[in-house]
């Protein structure tokens, strides 16, 4: 099985990143084959509406016509078994690189007849992994759980397979509070967190790339 890992935070080795890599780590010990890539390494933009990937007969159907440095990375998703994201949460949302690899990723396929049908040819299981350091009661008071749901079935809808998904959150931002104007927040319940939640987290990563890969 091969399996695509996409970070999209622009942090390498923090929260999101290693979440990924305990992932990764369940995933390896299926037999699976990884591969990680890092959004803010690249540079692209979103969705130009361009319908190139709608454009009957044209050589860009079903696939995205921009060539930049995102391209190779799409080109990739026909080719794997399962697919597994990860991104922060920046002002409700996911990442502006996550976005826009979203819009790139999904656009192509979706076919504007009466069914709304997918032009990706397999049922491929997705899974996504969002970190915050807002405290896990906002997922439901400010709907969090409701976009993430709709992420899903954006997910299934358009690969066919069985979709996820895990918040890590109330997540450290920084190594030492203090250097930072960050008085909204207890540094000490961060860390305590950090050291008595985030391993149940990634333990939680883990199981998610090993159920996948299995």
């Amino acid at each position: 099985m091969k399996m695509l890992f996409v970070n999209g935070s622009p942090r390498k080795s923090w929260n999101t990143a290693t979440l990924l890599s305990k992932a990764m780590e369940g995933a390896q010990l299926q037999g699976a084959q990884t591969e990680l890539v890092h959004l803010y390494d690249m540079s692209y933009k979103g969705c130009e509406s361009c319908f190139s990937c709608k454009l009957k007969g044209g050589k860009s159907y079903g696939a995205c016509a921009v060539n930049d440095e995102l391209a190779p990375v799409l080109k990739k998703i026909p080719e794997i078994d399962a697919l597994v994201l990860g991104s922060p949460i920046y002002l409700g949302a996911v990442t502006g690189l996550m976005r826009s690899f979203l819009e790139r990723l999904t656009f192509p396929y979706l076919v504007y007849d009466a069914k709304r049908s997918s032009l990706f040819k397999r049922k491929m299981p997705v899974a996504f992994i969002y970190t915050m350091g807002a405290p896990e009661n906002m997922i439901k008071d400010v709907g969090y759980d409701r976009q993430f749901n709709l992420m899903e079935r954006i997910l299934t809808r358009i690969f066919g397979g069985s979709s996820e998904w895990m918040a890590s959150t109330d997540t450290c931002q920084f190594d030492d509070y203090t250097k930072y104007e960050s008085s909204a927040f207890d540094k000490d319940a961060k860390a305590a967190r950090r050291k008595e939640v985030f391993p149940t987290d990634c333990q939680k990563a883990f199981d998610m790339g090993k159920r996948i890969a299995g």
